[in-house]
């Protein structure tokens, strides 16, 4: 199982928020480079970065500062980059894929432009990942502010037929609140995907992340943490650790 430390970035600092919102943002560096360093000194193999600024639709300047964050940290050595926020252009898959992200999310367009979704998923193959966070079964959008006659059975049981491999499902309602996870919630997304899903929101302990991996590499691909690390709950190499031995079980 993989493990995502996460990076949320909003005008080129390291932030997490409250259940996605603006308004309870907490900023832990302002050098995110320098933390993706740190994550991949203590064994990180991948980061899951997410463009806030883009995802909110804030002003240049803090795209800008963000896009040179994303930049250094893609240079990082040993380090692939997940990215997602704001992703609704081809121009925007290419220019990330450009600076050297090796997985680009694709999430409100997912319902709001299903066909453009499609003609992406085709174009850029393995690179997309599927981007879809819920509250209540609900599917939100727009940086979770946005709510949509969506739910998650009609969003995520088209993910196959659009073409997409890859799945990060976030529970907004556990999300930067170190409430635990929901192991047979994710379950039911990777039966409704057909296939293994990256776990976002709520991971607050090491239990959580060996409760992930011992659903098996076929529910769980990965699991993304933040605030737990920022807050010193573990770190990057217990998080591993706790990855293994939940997969031996």
């Amino acid at each position: 199982m993989i493990v995502f430390p996460a990076i949320d970035l909003i005008a080129g600092k390291v932030v997490r928020l409250e259940r996605g919102d603006r308004a309870h943002m907490k900023i832990y560096s302002d050098d995110p480079a320098a933390q993706a360093r740190a994550f991949a000194e203590q064994g990180a193999t991948w980061v899951h970065v997410v463009d806030l600024s883009a995802a909110l639709e804030e002003d240049e300047e803090a795209c800008a500062a963000n896009r040179d964050a994303i930049k250094e940290i893609c240079a990082v050595d040993g380090l692939s980059v997940d990215v997602g926020g704001g992703v609704r252009s081809l121009a925007r898959i290419d220019e990330l894929a450009a600076l050297g992200c090796k997985r680009i999310a694709l999430g409100t367009v997912l319902v709001l432009e299903p066909g453009f979704a499609e003609v992406a998923a085709q174009a850029f193959g393995d690179l997309l990942v599927a981007d879809v966070a819920a509250r209540d079964g609900m599917v939100k959008v727009n940086g979770w502010r946005d709510g949509v006659a969506a739910s998650i059975e009609d969003v995520v049981g088209q993910l196959t037929s659009l073409g997409f491999k890859h799945l990060v499902f976030t529970d907004i309602a556990r999300d930067g609140m170190q409430t635990g996870i929901d192991v047979e919630g994710y379950r039911r997304v990777a039966r409704l995907a057909g296939f293994p899903v990256v776990a976002s929101g709520g991971v607050s302990s090491l239990d959580d992340i060996r409760a992930l991996a011992q659903a098996g590499p076929d529910v769980i691909e990965g699991c993304i943490t933040g605030r737990a690390l920022y807050e010193g709950a573990f770190t990057v190499s217990d998080a591993l650790e706790a990855a293994r031995e939940g997969s031996a079980c």
